[in-house]
């Protein structure tokens, strides 16, 4: 089981969803570009962001549910730069110390929810980057290289701290772009052109025009990137008895 519900409109462009997931067996999360504050089985810790795939395994019966950050935006509200969290899974007393230990006793106990939990970080947060949205918007939005997604500078659109010059250079944004999402534009992009496969793979009729349809150059670069990012051949992760978590592909995310 899993289930995707749209976040409060308090959260509107810091969450992407909240969600919440029970499964009979061990299941594998693929990258997806997001962190997540993950609640259940006894732990409530931080999740990615990932570059390959992990297992997820709960007791039997245990239910998990959480918050997903939209790409670029966890950063500020945990205070920590996303690259430190890449490829880990941190317990939030870690991060947050005994404050952290006391809400993850609230969100145990159900007395505070993942989103409330959020909210309650929002007024000490900083700012949104615009230059990082922007790329990540451009990056999901289909480009083929990274190249054609990064504004130059000359066009950039002035940054809001009045302290920073109006114009980034391209170096200075990737080097924030590493912060505020976890990794570079290029894993960024590989990340999400992979997802979009995952979206459109139920109506593809074979991995040739999925890789098409996705953004590939062909479908030996799908291959390439479903063995990185799955640990699995495309044949072995998109055929439905395959141990990808199907509920998780239908709903365009893993969980």
């Amino acid at each position: 089981m899993y289930e995707e519900a749209a976040p409060p409109p308090r959260l509107a462009g810091v969450a992407r969803c909240v969600w919440r997931s029970a499964s009979a067996g061990p299941k594998r999360i693929v990258p997806d570009g997001c962190l997540d504050l993950v609640v259940g089985d006894g732990a409530v810790f931080i999740a990615g962001p990932d570059t390959a795939a992990w297992s997820s395994v709960t007791r039997p019966g245990a239910e998990l549910h959480g918050l997903r950050f939209a790409p670029g935006r966890a950063a500020a509200v945990l205070g920590v730069a996303a690259d430190e969290l890449r490829d880990t899974r941190v317990p939030l007393g870690d991060l947050w110390g005994r404050e952290g230990e006391l809400l993850a006793e609230r969100l145990l106990t159900g007395e505070m929810t993942p989103a409330e939990a959020v909210a309650s970080r929002l007024p000490s947060a900083a700012a949104p980057d615009p230059a990082v949205a922007e790329l990540v918007t451009r990056l999901e939005a289909g480009a083929a290289r990274v190249a054609e997604a990064v504004t130059p500078p000359s066009t950039r659109a002035p940054v809001k701290d009045p302290a920073e010059p109006a114009t980034i250079s391209e170096r200075r944004l990737r080097r924030r772009f590493v912060q505020a999402v976890g990794y570079g534009p290029a894993t960024y992009l590989r990340v999400s052109r992979f997802q979009r496969a995952i979206a459109l793979a139920p109506g593809a009729p074979n991995l040739a025009a999925l890789a098409v349809a996705a953004g590939y150059s062909d479908q030996a670069h799908l291959s390439r990137d479903c063995r990185a990012l799955t640990g699995l051949t495309p044949r072995a992760y998109f055929r439905p008895a395959s141990t990808v978590d199907t509920t998780a592909r239908d709903r365009l995310h893993s969980a």
